[in-house]
Protein backbone atom coordinates (compact mmCIF):
# COMPACT_ATOMS: atom_id res chain seq x y z
CA UNK A 1 0.00 0.00 0.00
CA UNK A 2 2.96 2.17 0.65
CA UNK A 3 4.70 1.70 -1.88
CA UNK A 4 7.15 -0.83 -0.61
CA UNK A 5 8.28 -3.80 -1.38
CA UNK A 6 7.56 -7.11 0.56
CA UNK A 7 10.76 -8.86 1.35
CA UNK A 8 10.26 -12.62 0.30
CA UNK A 9 11.61 -15.36 2.65
CA UNK A 10 13.31 -18.79 1.56
CA UNK A 11 10.96 -21.46 3.56
CA UNK A 12 13.42 -23.72 4.04
CA UNK A 13 17.03 -23.27 4.89
CA UNK A 14 19.67 -25.09 2.16
CA UNK A 15 23.17 -25.66 3.37
CA UNK A 16 25.03 -25.22 0.36
CA UNK A 17 28.70 -26.67 1.08
CA UNK A 18 27.12 -30.01 1.85
CA UNK A 19 27.88 -33.27 0.40
CA UNK A 20 25.92 -34.72 -1.83
CA UNK A 21 24.18 -38.00 -1.08
CA UNK A 22 26.49 -40.90 0.15
CA UNK A 23 29.21 -38.34 0.37
CA UNK A 24 29.32 -37.73 4.46
CA UNK A 25 31.79 -39.16 6.84
CA UNK A 26 30.78 -42.79 7.72
CA UNK A 27 29.42 -43.58 11.14
CA UNK A 28 31.10 -45.16 13.97
CA UNK A 29 30.29 -49.33 13.16
CA UNK A 30 29.57 -51.88 16.01
CA UNK A 31 33.67 -53.00 15.60
CA UNK A 32 35.26 -49.53 16.77
CA UNK A 33 32.71 -49.71 19.51
CA UNK A 34 33.79 -53.24 20.75
CA UNK A 35 37.03 -52.22 20.33
CA UNK A 36 36.73 -49.18 22.95
CA UNK A 37 35.06 -51.65 25.32
CA UNK A 38 38.06 -53.88 24.99
CA UNK A 39 40.22 -50.99 25.24
CA UNK A 40 38.29 -50.20 28.73
CA UNK A 41 38.24 -53.80 29.72
CA UNK A 42 42.20 -54.21 29.45
CA UNK A 43 43.35 -51.08 30.36
CA UNK A 44 42.12 -50.10 34.25
CA UNK A 45 43.46 -46.35 34.21
CA UNK A 46 41.34 -46.00 31.02
CA UNK A 47 38.47 -47.49 32.45
CA UNK A 48 39.03 -45.85 36.10
CA UNK A 49 39.33 -42.36 34.43
CA UNK A 50 35.87 -42.85 32.57
CA UNK A 51 34.57 -43.25 35.82
CA UNK A 52 36.32 -40.42 37.43
CA UNK A 53 34.74 -37.91 35.01
CA UNK A 54 31.58 -39.60 35.40
CA UNK A 55 31.93 -38.53 38.88
CA UNK A 56 33.49 -35.18 39.10
CA UNK A 57 30.93 -33.81 36.32
CA UNK A 58 28.80 -32.87 39.84
CA UNK A 59 25.27 -31.97 40.22
CA UNK A 60 23.32 -29.10 39.34
CA UNK A 61 20.18 -27.35 40.65
CA UNK A 62 17.20 -26.21 38.95
CA UNK A 63 15.58 -22.49 39.06
CA UNK A 64 12.03 -21.68 37.70
CA UNK A 65 9.87 -18.21 37.67
CA UNK A 66 7.17 -19.89 39.38
CA UNK A 67 7.57 -21.18 42.60
CA UNK A 68 5.28 -24.01 42.21
CA UNK A 69 6.68 -25.16 39.06
CA UNK A 70 10.36 -25.57 40.48
CA UNK A 71 9.35 -27.22 43.50
CA UNK A 72 7.15 -30.05 41.17
CA UNK A 73 10.42 -29.85 38.52
CA UNK A 74 12.96 -31.07 41.45
CA UNK A 75 11.02 -33.62 42.75
CA UNK A 76 10.66 -34.83 39.42
CA UNK A 77 14.75 -35.08 39.16
CA UNK A 78 15.04 -36.22 42.10
CA UNK A 79 12.77 -39.31 41.90
CA UNK A 80 12.20 -39.73 38.06
CA UNK A 81 12.64 -43.92 37.22
CA UNK A 82 15.79 -44.57 35.05
CA UNK A 83 16.29 -47.39 32.95
CA UNK A 84 15.68 -50.66 35.41
CA UNK A 85 17.20 -49.62 38.61
CA UNK A 86 17.86 -46.26 38.65
CA UNK A 87 16.71 -43.26 40.27
CA UNK A 88 16.88 -39.80 39.64
CA UNK A 89 18.05 -37.38 36.63
CA UNK A 90 21.94 -36.86 37.58
CA UNK A 91 21.70 -41.43 37.41
CA UNK A 92 20.60 -40.64 33.87
CA UNK A 93 23.29 -38.21 32.95
CA UNK A 94 26.14 -40.27 34.71
CA UNK A 95 25.49 -42.96 32.35
CA UNK A 96 24.81 -40.72 29.38
CA UNK A 97 27.99 -39.56 29.66
CA UNK A 98 29.82 -42.43 29.98
CA UNK A 99 28.71 -43.47 26.51
CA UNK A 100 29.21 -40.00 25.15
CA UNK A 101 32.88 -39.73 26.38
CA UNK A 102 33.26 -43.93 25.20
CA UNK A 103 31.83 -43.96 21.98
CA UNK A 104 31.38 -40.10 20.92
CA UNK A 105 27.79 -40.03 20.85
CA UNK A 106 24.65 -41.01 23.15
CA UNK A 107 21.03 -41.29 22.90
CA UNK A 108 18.76 -41.28 25.34
CA UNK A 109 14.66 -41.36 25.82
CA UNK A 110 12.27 -39.83 27.76
CA UNK A 111 9.35 -42.14 28.40
CA UNK A 112 5.74 -41.19 28.77
CA UNK A 113 3.18 -42.62 31.10
CA UNK A 114 -0.42 -41.29 30.91
CA UNK A 115 0.31 -38.16 29.30
CA UNK A 116 3.77 -37.26 31.95
CA UNK A 117 7.61 -38.07 31.60
CA UNK A 118 7.43 -41.77 33.72
CA UNK A 119 11.01 -42.58 33.25
CA UNK A 120 14.15 -41.84 31.92
CA UNK A 121 16.11 -44.67 29.41
CA UNK A 122 19.60 -44.68 28.26
CA UNK A 123 19.69 -46.03 24.64
CA UNK A 124 22.77 -48.54 23.25
CA UNK A 125 24.15 -47.59 20.77
CA UNK A 126 23.79 -51.32 19.65
CA UNK A 127 20.38 -51.11 18.88
CA UNK A 128 20.55 -47.95 17.72
CA UNK A 129 21.49 -46.56 14.00
CA UNK A 130 21.66 -43.27 13.52
CA UNK A 131 21.52 -41.56 10.09
CA UNK A 132 22.00 -38.18 8.47
CA UNK A 133 18.46 -36.74 7.66
CA UNK A 134 20.41 -33.46 5.67
CA UNK A 135 22.94 -31.70 6.75
CA UNK A 136 21.05 -29.97 9.86
CA UNK A 137 19.41 -33.26 10.37
CA UNK A 138 19.50 -36.60 12.44
CA UNK A 139 16.94 -39.43 12.30
CA UNK A 140 17.21 -42.68 15.08
CA UNK A 141 15.94 -45.54 14.41
CA UNK A 142 15.70 -48.45 16.32
CA UNK A 143 16.01 -52.36 15.73
CA UNK A 144 13.03 -54.13 15.45
CA UNK A 145 11.67 -57.74 14.47
CA UNK A 146 11.25 -56.19 10.80
CA UNK A 147 15.05 -54.80 11.22
CA UNK A 148 14.99 -51.10 11.79
CA UNK A 149 12.42 -48.58 11.98
CA UNK A 150 12.47 -44.73 12.43
CA UNK A 151 11.28 -43.98 15.88
CA UNK A 152 7.98 -41.93 15.63
CA UNK A 153 8.13 -39.44 18.38
CA UNK A 154 11.70 -37.97 17.81
CA UNK A 155 10.79 -35.04 20.18
CA UNK A 156 11.31 -37.55 22.67
CA UNK A 157 14.86 -38.65 22.19
CA UNK A 158 17.95 -37.11 23.16
CA UNK A 159 21.20 -37.23 20.95
CA UNK A 160 24.85 -35.51 21.65
CA UNK A 161 27.78 -35.85 20.03
CA UNK A 162 31.47 -35.26 21.27
CA UNK A 163 33.39 -33.45 19.81
CA UNK A 164 31.87 -33.69 16.16
CA UNK A 165 34.06 -33.40 12.84
CA UNK A 166 32.97 -30.30 10.60
CA UNK A 167 30.20 -31.72 8.85
CA UNK A 168 29.83 -34.72 10.60
CA UNK A 169 26.44 -35.08 12.80
CA UNK A 170 28.56 -38.36 14.75
CA UNK A 171 30.75 -37.34 18.00
CA UNK A 172 34.94 -38.37 18.64
CA UNK A 173 35.59 -40.87 21.29
CA UNK A 174 37.85 -39.37 24.03
CA UNK A 175 39.58 -42.91 23.49
CA UNK A 176 40.12 -42.83 19.83
CA UNK A 177 44.08 -42.89 19.14
CA UNK A 178 44.82 -44.80 22.37
CA UNK A 179 44.45 -48.65 20.91
CA UNK A 180 47.78 -48.15 19.42
CA UNK A 181 49.53 -46.90 22.71
CA UNK A 182 47.43 -49.44 25.20
CA UNK A 183 48.52 -52.47 22.76
CA UNK A 184 52.23 -51.33 23.10
CA UNK A 185 52.03 -50.67 26.72
CA UNK A 186 49.95 -54.43 27.13
CA UNK A 187 52.61 -55.98 25.62
CA UNK A 188 55.20 -54.49 27.78
CA UNK A 189 53.05 -55.99 30.81
CA UNK A 190 52.48 -59.30 29.01
CA UNK A 191 56.28 -59.61 28.60
CA UNK A 192 56.74 -59.05 32.11
CA UNK A 193 54.35 -61.70 33.09
CA UNK A 194 56.39 -64.22 30.87
CA UNK A 195 58.87 -63.19 32.02
CA UNK A 196 57.91 -63.51 35.90
CA UNK A 197 56.93 -66.83 35.35
CA UNK A 198 59.81 -68.20 33.29
CA UNK A 199 62.08 -66.45 35.69
CA UNK A 200 60.28 -66.31 38.58
CA UNK A 201 59.35 -69.50 39.97
CA UNK A 202 62.92 -71.43 39.83
CA UNK A 203 64.12 -74.09 37.65
CA UNK A 204 66.94 -76.28 38.42
CA UNK A 205 69.82 -78.15 36.87
CA UNK A 206 70.83 -81.59 39.10
CA UNK A 207 74.10 -82.96 37.63
CA UNK A 208 74.72 -86.23 38.89
CA UNK A 209 78.28 -88.00 38.42
CA UNK A 210 77.83 -91.52 39.89
CA UNK A 211 80.77 -93.87 40.70
CA UNK A 212 80.91 -97.70 39.96
CA UNK A 213 79.56 -99.98 36.89
CA UNK A 214 77.43 -99.30 34.75
CA UNK A 215 74.19 -100.18 36.25
CA UNK A 216 74.90 -99.08 39.63
CA UNK A 217 75.76 -95.94 38.38
CA UNK A 218 72.49 -95.86 36.43
CA UNK A 219 70.24 -97.07 39.59
CA UNK A 220 71.90 -94.36 41.89
CA UNK A 221 71.60 -91.45 39.07
CA UNK A 222 67.34 -92.79 39.28
CA UNK A 223 67.32 -92.62 42.96
CA UNK A 224 68.47 -89.44 43.20
CA UNK A 225 65.95 -88.14 40.45
CA UNK A 226 63.17 -89.56 42.57
CA UNK A 227 64.36 -87.92 45.52
CA UNK A 228 64.53 -84.66 43.83
CA UNK A 229 61.40 -84.86 42.85
CA UNK A 230 59.85 -85.75 45.91
CA UNK A 231 61.94 -82.98 47.60
CA UNK A 232 60.50 -80.21 44.72
CA UNK A 233 56.96 -81.61 44.79
CA UNK A 234 56.25 -81.36 48.76
CA UNK A 235 54.05 -78.68 50.29
CA UNK A 236 56.30 -78.39 53.66
CA UNK A 237 60.10 -77.81 53.38
CA UNK A 238 62.17 -80.90 52.96
CA UNK A 239 66.04 -81.19 52.47
CA UNK A 240 67.73 -83.40 49.87
CA UNK A 241 70.67 -85.28 50.87
CA UNK A 242 72.92 -86.90 47.76
CA UNK A 243 75.37 -88.76 48.28
CA UNK A 244 78.67 -88.60 45.74
CA UNK A 245 79.35 -85.59 43.20
CA UNK A 246 76.20 -83.94 42.78
CA UNK A 247 75.38 -80.22 41.67
CA UNK A 248 72.66 -78.23 41.64
CA UNK A 249 72.46 -74.70 39.60
CA UNK A 250 69.85 -72.52 39.29
CA UNK A 251 68.30 -72.03 35.79
CA UNK A 252 67.16 -68.03 34.95
CA UNK A 253 68.28 -66.02 37.95
CA UNK A 254 71.49 -65.15 35.84
CA UNK A 255 69.36 -63.78 32.92
CA UNK A 256 69.10 -59.89 32.53
CA UNK A 257 65.57 -58.36 31.97
CA UNK A 258 64.96 -55.22 29.52
CA UNK A 259 64.22 -51.92 32.13
CA UNK A 260 60.48 -51.37 31.74
CA UNK A 261 59.93 -48.49 34.02
CA UNK A 262 60.64 -45.99 31.35
CA UNK A 263 58.79 -47.48 27.83
CA UNK A 264 55.76 -48.01 30.38
CA UNK A 265 55.61 -44.10 31.60
CA UNK A 266 56.16 -42.92 28.34
CA UNK A 267 52.74 -44.94 27.37
CA UNK A 268 50.84 -43.88 30.70
CA UNK A 269 52.19 -40.12 29.46
CA UNK A 270 50.43 -40.74 26.36
CA UNK A 271 47.23 -42.41 27.69
CA UNK A 272 47.01 -39.43 30.41
CA UNK A 273 47.38 -36.57 28.11
CA UNK A 274 44.86 -38.39 25.96
CA UNK A 275 42.30 -38.75 28.73
CA UNK A 276 42.53 -35.19 30.42
CA UNK A 277 42.72 -35.84 34.07
CA UNK A 278 45.42 -34.72 36.65
CA UNK A 279 48.04 -38.20 37.25
CA UNK A 280 47.47 -38.20 40.84
CA UNK A 281 43.59 -38.91 40.39
CA UNK A 282 44.59 -42.22 38.57
CA UNK A 283 46.69 -43.40 41.18
CA UNK A 284 50.24 -42.36 39.40
CA UNK A 285 52.41 -40.67 42.05
CA UNK A 286 54.70 -38.67 39.44
CA UNK A 287 56.82 -36.06 41.18
CA UNK A 288 55.07 -32.36 40.70
CA UNK A 289 55.01 -29.05 42.45
CA UNK A 290 52.20 -27.26 44.28
CA UNK A 291 51.72 -24.96 41.69
CA UNK A 292 51.89 -27.58 38.63
CA UNK A 293 48.90 -29.51 40.77
CA UNK A 294 47.27 -26.27 41.16
CA UNK A 295 47.73 -26.13 37.76
CA UNK A 296 46.52 -29.03 36.91
CA UNK A 297 43.18 -28.94 38.56
CA UNK A 298 42.36 -25.21 36.39
CA UNK A 299 43.06 -27.79 33.66
CA UNK A 300 40.35 -30.47 34.60
CA UNK A 301 37.64 -27.46 35.66
CA UNK A 302 38.17 -26.70 32.31
CA UNK A 303 37.22 -29.98 31.08
CA UNK A 304 34.74 -30.55 33.61
CA UNK A 305 32.85 -27.31 32.55
CA UNK A 306 33.68 -28.73 28.26
CA UNK A 307 31.35 -31.59 29.44
CA UNK A 308 28.72 -29.99 31.61
CA UNK A 309 28.51 -27.66 28.06
CA UNK A 310 27.22 -30.58 26.39
CA UNK A 311 24.86 -32.53 28.85
CA UNK A 312 23.12 -28.72 29.83
CA UNK A 313 21.28 -28.96 26.70
CA UNK A 314 20.06 -32.56 27.55
CA UNK A 315 18.98 -31.52 30.93
CA UNK A 316 17.06 -28.37 29.94
CA UNK A 317 15.22 -30.77 27.46
CA UNK A 318 14.11 -32.56 30.17
CA UNK A 319 12.95 -30.10 32.32
CA UNK A 320 11.31 -28.00 29.22
CA UNK A 321 9.17 -31.04 28.73
CA UNK A 322 7.95 -32.03 31.70
CA UNK A 323 7.11 -28.20 32.56
CA UNK A 324 4.99 -27.98 29.34
CA UNK A 325 3.47 -31.52 30.33
CA UNK A 326 2.44 -30.12 33.47
CA UNK A 327 0.96 -27.15 32.23
CA UNK A 328 3.72 -24.79 33.15
CA UNK A 329 6.01 -22.38 31.39
CA UNK A 330 8.11 -24.35 29.46
CA UNK A 331 11.64 -21.89 30.79
CA UNK A 332 14.18 -23.42 33.31
CA UNK A 333 17.52 -22.41 34.14
CA UNK A 334 20.19 -25.25 35.08
CA UNK A 335 22.56 -23.89 37.76
CA UNK A 336 25.56 -26.48 38.05
CA UNK A 337 27.62 -26.99 41.70
CA UNK A 338 31.23 -26.05 42.05
CA UNK A 339 33.18 -28.88 41.22
CA UNK A 340 35.37 -28.90 44.17
CA UNK A 341 35.77 -26.71 47.53
CA UNK A 342 39.12 -25.45 46.14
CA UNK A 343 37.15 -23.24 43.44
CA UNK A 344 34.77 -21.74 46.58
CA UNK A 345 37.85 -20.88 48.53
CA UNK A 346 39.38 -19.39 45.07
CA UNK A 347 35.94 -17.68 44.41
CA UNK A 348 35.65 -16.01 47.73
CA UNK A 349 38.89 -15.01 47.80
CA UNK A 350 38.42 -13.32 44.77
CA UNK A 351 35.26 -11.49 46.05
CA UNK A 352 37.02 -10.29 49.04
CA UNK A 353 40.07 -8.97 46.97
CA UNK A 354 37.10 -7.09 44.56
CA UNK A 355 35.40 -5.72 47.45
CA UNK A 356 38.72 -4.66 49.03
CA UNK A 357 39.60 -2.95 45.90
CA UNK A 358 36.28 -1.48 45.32
CA UNK A 359 36.66 0.04 49.30
CA UNK A 360 40.26 1.39 48.81
CA UNK A 361 38.86 3.09 45.44
CA UNK A 362 36.06 4.79 47.10
CA UNK A 363 38.14 6.00 50.07
CA UNK A 364 40.68 7.35 47.25
CA UNK A 365 37.92 9.19 45.68
CA UNK A 366 36.54 10.53 49.11
CA UNK A 367 40.46 11.60 49.84
CA UNK A 368 40.51 12.79 46.16
CA UNK A 369 37.34 14.98 46.63
CA UNK A 370 38.15 16.55 49.68
CA UNK A 371 41.52 17.78 48.99
CA UNK A 372 39.86 19.00 45.73
CA UNK A 373 37.26 21.10 47.86
CA UNK A 374 40.38 22.36 49.77
CA UNK A 375 42.28 23.74 47.20
CA UNK A 376 39.22 25.41 45.58
CA UNK A 377 38.40 26.85 48.78
CA UNK A 378 41.63 27.52 49.59
CA UNK A 379 41.82 29.39 46.36
CA UNK A 380 38.74 31.90 46.98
Amino acid sequence: MLGFKRRERPSALTVQTAPGPGGGPLPMAAGERALYRALRESVPIIDAAVYKLRRLIGEFTVTCRDEEAQKGLRAFLRNVKVNAAGVGVHEFLGIYLEELVTYGTAVGEMVLSGGQIGALYNAGLEGVRLEADGPLGLKVSALGPGGYEEAPYPQLLLVSALNPAAGSPWGTSLLRGLPFVSNVLLKIYRTLGDNWERMGNVRFAVTCKPEGPGALAGERARQVAKEWQRAMKSVETRDFVAVGDVTIKAIGPDGQTMESDVPVRQMLEQIVAKLGLPPFLLGLSWSSTERMSSQQADVLTSELDAYRRVLTPVAEKICRTWLTLEGYEPEAEIVWDEITMQDEVDHANARYLTAKARKLEKELEKEQGAADDTARWGIR
